[in-house]
């Protein structure tokens, strides 16, 4: 596949500098993207420069995945009001570990073709340069005025941060091209690709290429455009904060229903942005979705692949599940396929009771749910519906109201689930 062709119709291709389709054209290239080791974790802010390199290595050539270990020290001023703290050596080494492994589910480093995708970390070549040698062999090549031209600066200068901007974050975009100068020379890298956000440091990079190297070293810029909302506003963010690949942080569960959640508009975009999926079947999705978008088959398909390709197949089954027990008719055997995680995921917003064993195991589900926690408002209450079929522990509608609680009753060795009604959910933690 035409690299360039497959981003311009996914919407991913906000910038280009002129040539870089030719270039492309001649046969394998080596392009690279930055990423910022600041957590360890990437989150789907970072999905677009990860999808470009894994449409890079699609069509044939050969992505770089370059993890910021010696400029995670400074901080990139683009698009940042105020200095952000710094991360120490031992932080950053964990951090890279980690982004490798969750990078590994979007591109090959492991076979033996001649694109197989590689990590690398300017940690390794910057931390044995001095101050003297970078100011002398690099600094002396881009002056004041250019830098002082871009964007990233001017913003933080004319009064968009309290503090202005400090000599340590104003030498970053001279650290990513010396990157760039790096990968063209030893791995003869002559595309760097990132967020439009991106695009000042990007071209200090190939300025400084051909400053070094001279007119005819053939360096390129390409940047994706930022991905926002229907709303204009930042993409990835909920009131909870970031929507992270790693488990620990967002679980497949809630990840999924991000997806899910997401308006029709937005859908159209991202089904594009963030899936391999062929332009035909995408067409086809958007088409059957418009004909009917109350069934949400974009969002279900999105939400389907983003999951599957960030953890798998099995998160995505298990998710599915775990919505149709707050918005379909599950089953107690559904429930008892939800993990620990996930069934906290699920029932995060639903009022919560804690209860000591003896005051459950053994005692009657109208003293537990009446008077050892306030499920019900009253014993009476809890009475009345019952015998109308409105009460469920676990899914399973309850038949009498004083029946006993047993340890089998508890999920996970711990929980119960009281529904009063269609809607009302009570989870219990039984201690």
């Amino acid at each position: 596949m035409n690299f360039v062709e497959e981003l311009k119709w996914r919407g991913m291709l906000h910038q280009m500098m002129p040539g870089t389709d030719e270039m492309l054209s001649k046969g394998m290239a080596t392009a690279y993207v930055g990423i910022d080791p600041t957590a360890d974790s990437l989150h789907i802010g970072h999905l677009c420069g990860v999808m470009m390199l894994r449409h890079f290595q699609q069509a044939g050539h050969k992505p770089l995945a370059l993890v910021g270990g010696a400029t995670g020290m400074i901080g990139d001023p683009s698009g940042k009001s105020a200095e952000r703290n710094l991360l120490n050596e031992e932080t950053l080494r964990h951090n890279v570990a980690c982004i490798k492994k969750q990078l590994a589910h979007f591109l090959d480093f492991d076979s033996d073709a001649p694109n197989a995708a590689e990590l690398v970390n300017n940690y390794d070549w910057m931390k044995d340069f001095t101050f003297l040698d970078f100011a002398r062999e690099i600094g002396k090549h881009i002056t004041v005025n250019y830098m002082m031209a871009k964007d990233s600066v001017k913003k933080r200068l004319n009064g968009e941060a309290r503090d202005g901007l400090s000599f340590t974050e104003f030498t970053y975009q001279l650290l990513q091209g010396y990157d760039f100068l790096h990968l063209y020379e030893t791995k003869n890298c002559k595309l760097q690709m990132g967020g439009s956000d991106q695009w000042g440091n990007i071209t200090t990079g190939t300025e400084l290429i051909r400053r070094k190297l001279g007119a005819d070293a053939d360096a390129y810029a390409l940047t994706c455009p930022l991905i926002t909302k229907a709303d204009g506003k930042k993409f990835g963010k909920t009131e909870q904060g970031n929507v992270w690949l790693d488990r620990r942080y967002t679980t497949p569960y809630k990840f999924y229903q991000f997806w899910l959640n997401v308006g029709d508009e937005e859908a159209e975009r991202y089904i594009k942005i963030f899936t391999s999926l062929k332009k035909e079947e995408i067409d086809a999705l958007i088409e059957e979705h418009r004909a009917d978008p109350g069934r949400r088959v974009l969002q279900k398909k999105l939400g389907e692949e983003v999951t599957v390709l960030v953890h798998s197949r099995e998160d995505y089954e298990m998710a599915v599940e775990a919505s149709q027990i707050l918005f379909g008719k599950a089953t107690k055997e559904s429930l008892l396929k939800l993990d620990e995680d996930t069934l906290l995921s699920v029932f995060d917003g639903v009022p919560h009771f804690e209860a000591a064993r003896d005051q459950v195991v053994g005692a009657k589900a109208v003293d537990v749910f009446a008077e050892v926690t306030q499920c019900f408002a009253s014993k009476g209450e809890m009475r009345k519906l019952t015998q109308g079929g409105g009460v469920s522990l676990n899914k399973e509608k309850l038949t009498a109201f004083d029946r006993e609680i047993t340890a089998e009753d508890l999920l996970d060795g711990k929980y119960l689930l009281v529904q009063r009604g269609k809607k009302n959910y009570f989870l219990i933690t039984v201690r």
